[in-house]
């Protein structure tokens, strides 16, 4: 908000950062404005071509520096994440070192990003992966390291320059990765920073026509909006959007070990998470038991101050959130855990039953600490619980039945599943989702790929006879 002494004068261009957990400011950005955006793609598109012209090694030489360097200072990265996110430092310094891994492991596709020799009559034909120019990342205030390096670094390394809009919450250590990223010898504007609104910065990236693909995470309503915009130049988008992954808990599982995993499946990050595990399906057979364990795994999770390492739950992002997790909450839930009292967005790990399967909190992405336990009776019903929603990311299933985990992967609509385990992001493979969770895969082995133009080339050898 403007500051009162200001108030004769044109409108202030900053957003200020707020500590989640004490409401007390961090920081104040200045704000893109959409000439800034455009000045922004004049620089990059003239950066990138010097770029591509490099030889490969060096690119992956620079970009391995890059690695270097925010590892060096990976402690002040991971500090900054719990200032602006309210995130817990052990979460932080994890996401410090996925930023790290990302530009490495990128780094090492480089070299790699190879076409194919395709066998044809009367000459040869090969293919070229060429980059694609100028790609605008949108990056998340869920996440915000690790998914800006998501799309930053596999398009710098396949040649590309990048335009990086970050959340207006949490805009700081995306900046401060930029400038990490010049330290460690990234030629200047290859890689900038675009602080400032989704509707005025994110937009002016969204329909620039010197910008050829938008990769944003977020909202599946912002998401839709991204995408009618780029169908007008033909852009390419990839899409990572929302989610209400299940929990799916046979008879047959480890029990024990199923309840004791299930809390921090949906509470990590306060379960700001698009992965989390929201929807607890529980065979009937086992499910009093299973909430008997579960109340105490739940109400034990130790919820306060995220820079203490003890810390496992920290508050919400925002006041705006926290009123939007309430809205999907009764006043009586089954089990209930404990928040701080005081400034910071704080709401207690919640876990409600006896829901109808087709009420909001049900089928609609909470983005809070909060899951709902569904008793289902065999796999058919299990199944078709978990593919009752229009979102399809993730999600979890525990058994000791290879036959069953097989099955039940491969009947339910999700692109990144676990068995006996609740991870969905590896940098090493492919995540992204079916159905309204997005378009597109990110990280793994193809992840370069995704930020170039197939070419294809066919050589006569068939010349005229002397």
């Amino acid at each position: 908000m403007p500051h009162e002494h200001h108030s004769h004068e044109a409108p202030l261009r900053e957003h200020q950062v707020l500590n989640p957990a004490t409401e007390e400011l961090v920081a104040t950005v200045p704000a893109t404005t959409p000439a800034e955006v455009d000045a922004a793609v004049t620089r990059a598109a003239r950066a990138q071509e010097a770029w591509a012209a490099l030889a490969p090694a060096d690119r992956a030489r620079i970009l391995r520096r890059v690695a270097d360097t925010i590892d060096q200072h990976s402690e002040d990265l991971a500090q900054l994440e719990v200032r602006e996110a309210g995130h817990t430092i052990g979460n932080a310094r994890w996401e410090a070192g996925n930023a790290r891994d990302l530009f490495a492991y990128a780094a090492g596709g480089v070299e790699r990003l190879t076409g194919r020799q395709i066998p044809v009559p009367g000459g040869i034909d090969v293919t070229f992966q060429e980059p694609l120019g100028v790609i605008g990342v949108i990056a998340p205030w869920n996440f915000p390291m690790p998914i800006a390096a998501w799309g930053t670094a596999p398009a710098l390394a396949a040649g590309n320059a990048v335009l990086l809009k970050p959340a207006e919450t949490t805009p700081l250590t995306a900046l401060r990765l930029a400038e990490l990223a010049l330290e460690a010898g990234l030629p200047e504007h290859l890689f900038q920073v675009l602080p400032g609104a989704g509707d005025v910065a994110g937009d002016a990236l969204v329909v620039h026509p010197g910008v050829a693909k938008i990769v944003f995470t977020g909202s599946t309503r912002v998401g839709k909006q991204i995408m009618a915009k780029c169908a007008d130049q033909v852009k390419r988008v990839t899409l990572e959007l929302g989610g209400k992954s299940p929990n799916i808990v046979f008879a047959d599982a480890d029990i024990e070990a199923a309840a004791a995993a299930a809390p921090m499946s949906f509470l990590d990050n306060s379960g700001q998470d698009c992965c989390a595990r929201t929807r607890i399906l529980v065979q009937r057979s086992v499910y009093d038991r299973f909430l008997g364990l579960l109340a105490p795994a739940v109400e034990s999770v130790v919820v306060g101050d995220p820079a203490d390492e003890k810390t496992q739950m920290g508050p919400l992002i925002s006041k705006s959130q926290l009123e939007r997790v309430r809205s999907y909450v009764p006043d009586v839930a089954a089990i209930r855990g404990t928040a701080p009292d005081g400034p910071g967005f704080w709401f207690p790990p919640t876990v409600l039953t006896d829901v109808d399967p087709s009420a909001p909190v049900c089928v609609e992405e909470v983005f809070g600490p909060v899951a709902v336990v569904l008793p289902f009776e065999d796999e058919a019903e299990a199944v078709r619980l978990a593919n009752a929603t229009s979102y399809g990311l993730s999600g979890s299933l525990w058994t000791r039945d290879v036959g069953r985990a097989l099955r039940v992967s491969g009947a339910v609509k999700a692109g990144n599943l676990s068995v006996n385990s609740h991870s969905s992001v590896r940098y090493w493979t492919p995540f992204g989702g079916y159905g309204q969770s997005g378009l597109g895969r990110e990280l793994g082995p193809d992840a370069l790929t995704a930020f170039t133009e197939t070419k294809n080339v066919f050589i006569s050898t068939e010349g005229p006879a002397l």
